[in-house]
């Protein structure tokens, strides 16, 4: 069963946020265990975002959160936002599209 972990921020910084992803995402090829990645920001709230990161098993999940890069993403982007990330775990029932 695929999963996904939805991340809730706040910050005012996002071109800084999004040269971080970038970068994870460079240090972590052919590592990583992200499947899909997309990032939103909320229309009616400046500066809200969520990021959806789908994978193909919570297992995955676990073993990307593992990585050092991440840790490190996580630290930085801590750094980057008004207030603490917020982490969501989901298990996917249903995939349509």
């Amino acid at each position: 069963m695929s999963f996904v972990q939805i991340l809730e921020f706040d910050t005012n910084r996002v071109a800084e946020v999004e040269s971080l992803m970038n970068e994870w995402r460079t240090q972590t090829e052919g590592t990583r265990y992200v499947r899909r990645e997309v990032v939103a920001k909320h229309r009616d709230r400046p500066d809200h975002y969520v990021a959806i990161v789908e994978f193909s098993s919570y297992e995955d999940a676990q073993r990307n959160s593992r990585l050092p890069e991440t840790d490190q993403f996580n630290a930085h982007m801590a750094k980057l936002c008004e207030r603490p990330v917020e982490f969501s775990n989901y298990d996917v029932i249903r995939d349509k599209s």
